[in-house]
């Protein structure tokens, strides 16, 4: 097995917004796993929030080159198990990438799609939404009108959230659901969660700062909404704390290393009677495409990435008005192009 690394910049469509950064391109970082004739894909995009730089996943990977490229072979999980302990700190951008590969690749040589050998049905797959990231209110709207669909995730945290929603509900009868990304106190939520409700919003997701776990508590007893954990579910070992402080859970593929450790959380949430949601980062198709291959097992899923940018890089999934449609390829059916 050979390992090779692929960096590339993805140029967003318009200048993407949160109560963390902007950004107008994302630098991203492509692991292919060579083995004959095949070659596994998986992705991990730099993220500065976390401190997660090209370089630095470059070198992590590096490291780790000849026990992956004398790996004797096995199952994903096998695989998993055996890197994982060279890549467990603060590594797991590229620990998924790695993982996502491996995946894609055994799938790939099984001469299946990796949801079939998980022995998955997609035929009641959840529609994806489409993010509106923050800007001006005329903005938002001229984002939403470019990309009609039924489903809309808006990112909030301003002291206008209200306004906000009940302005893009005038263009739309879409279902909302919000992000307010830590950026809300427990009064500002309890508020937001009544009025939201009444404009048509799913659920909210992490309304206030990871750390606030006893204002979670009050706000999972008293808010109007279903409440969705993210910046508060990274690991496998944070679902059991979520729990009776939220209601779902938000996975990130790059966040908690990969398919394999994401499949363990929703079974672990399945368990304590959890929703379960997967996000992306905006990415390419090919961490898209690894997240498709999880729909079956989801309620809600966030994958609008290669809506967002310009990928010049892969192909894929493809979305259709929310709608996943999966590539003909094995394994998770991304590529790069021109190769």
């Amino acid at each position: 097995m050979k390992l090779l690394l692929h960096t590339h910049t993805l140029r967003l469509r318009h200048t993407f917004t949160i109560t963390h950064e902007s950004r107008n391109e994302q630098p991203t970082l492509i692991v292919e796993l060579q083995d004959g004739e095949f070659s596994g894909y998986g992705e991990a995009t730099e993220t500065t929030y976390y401190g997660v730089y090209i370089e630095g996943m470059k070198a992590q990977l590096e490291a780790v080159r000849t026990l992956i490229e004398n790996y004797a072979g096995g199952t994903p999980e096998e695989f998993f198990d055996f890197i994982e302990p060279h890549l467990r700190n603060d590594h797991p951008f590229a620990l998924c990438a790695l993982d996502v590969a491996y995946n894609d690749l055994y799938a790939k040589k099984a001469g299946k799609k990796l949801y079939e050998v998980w022995g998955l049905d997609p035929s009641h797959n959840p529609i994806t939404d489409y993010t509106i990231g923050m800007d001006t209110l005329e903005k938002m709207v001229e984002k939403m009108k470019e990309m009609p669909f039924p489903l809309y995730k808006v990112k909030l945290g301003t002291k206008e959230d209200i306004a906000i929603i009940q302005e893009l509900r005038k263009h739309t009868d879409a279902v909302f659901r919000v992000d307010a990304n830590t950026a809300w106190d427990v009064e500002e939520t309890l508020q937001n969660s009544r009025a939201l409700k009444e404009l048509g919003v799913e659920f909210i997701e992490q309304p206030m700062k990871a750390t606030n776990w006893e204002g979670m508590k009050r706000v999972f007893e008293e808010s109007a909404l279903p409440l969705i954990a993210d910046e508060s579910c990274i690991v496998e070992a944070d679902v059991a704390r979520c729990y009776g402080f939220f209601h779902g859970i938000n996975i990130k593929l790059m966040k908690c290393g990969g398919l394999t450790p994401a499949r363990r959380m929703i079974a672990h949430a399945r368990q304590l009677g959890l929703k379960v949601m997967v996000g992306c980062m905006t990415e390419s198709n090919i961490g898209c495409s690894a997240i498709a291959q999880l729909l079956p097992l989801l309620d809600y899923v966030d994958m609008d990435g290669i809506l967002l940018v310009d990928d010049d890089l892969s192909t894929g999934v493809s979305i259709e008005y929310g709608k996943v449609i999966y590539a003909e390829e094995n394994g998770t059916g991304a590529r790069l192009l021109n190769r």
